[in-house]
């Protein structure tokens, strides 16, 4: 049981972080939130009985000032998913803006880095030692869409921070894993029923499913004793076009 465990949800005041960090709340762990509005952030911990920190996860002194904060109140960290993510304009790669290059970089990739060594750093020092580190990624970490290079480049590269994080965090009885996301029906996905780019050029509605499975999913990897571990998790609709995509 995760009763009195304290949990460090990022990217928690919408869609799949605020719907997991509830989900967690209700199974017994002392819930933490992040996000970069303030005003969500109040109104989400008020509602919910988080304990919420208004953090921009590209600034690392924003991330120690978080990290800070955790260990101030809750003394502890047992486990973070680490969620903060956002999606770029479609751009054909010869057309893709150095700048959107790299805002995601730095949100989705940085970012995730800067959580993950704030949270591996509090987890091999505190006592008892250890913890739990599991990365949002997604499908694009092992199948691109066309016009994504940005979003595709930065969640491989998670793929690779999590392998990294769960062999160096073994000596110190962390354990990481990740879970890779297809068409989960949140804001970040209502205009996929309208149609989507193909990677024959044309242009098909993709089907989504009930966010609730991916929060039961990652319940269900918390929920593990720290020798075992869900190294790499993939939730997706049924007919979506990923086996066999192009």
């Amino acid at each position: 049981m995760a009763e009195g465990k304290v949990a460090l949800v990022t990217g928690g005041t919408s869609g799949i972080g605020l719907g997991v960090a509830r989900g967690l709340a209700q199974d017994g762990w002392r819930v933490v939130i992040c996000g970069r509005r303030a005003e969500l952030v109040k109104a989400h911990s008020a509602e919910n009985g988080f304990d919420g920190h208004v953090c921009d996860v590209t600034q690392p002194q924003s991330v120690e000032e978080l990290f800070a904060g955790i260990a101030a109140r809750r003394g502890r960290l047992d486990l973070v998913f680490n969620n903060a993510g956002r999606f770029a304009p479609a751009a054909n790669f010869g057309d893709l803006e150095v700048a959107t290059w790299r805002e995601m970089i730095d949100t989705n990739l940085n970012g995730a880095f800067y959580i993950a060594q704030g949270a591996f750093r509090m987890m091999r020092d505190q006592s008892p030692q250890g913890g739990r580190i599991i990365n949002n990624g997604s499908i694009s970490a092992y199948v691109p869409r066309p016009h994504a290079a940005s979003y595709t480049t930065s969640k491989h590269a998670i793929t690779g921070l999590t392998k990294s994080i769960s062999l160096d965090g073994r000596p110190y009885n962390i354990a990481c894993g990740q879970i890779d996301i297809g068409n989960a029906a949140t804001d970040m996905t209502s205009n996929m029923s309208a149609g989507s780019l193909q990677a024959n050029g044309t242009m098909a509605p993709e089907p989504t499913f009930d966010v609730a499975h991916v929060i039961d999913a990652v319940r269900y990897m918390a929920d593990l004793p720290l020798s075992a571990n869900v190294q790499f998790m993939t939730v997706m609709a049924t007919t979506m076009p990923y086996i066999g995509r192009g």
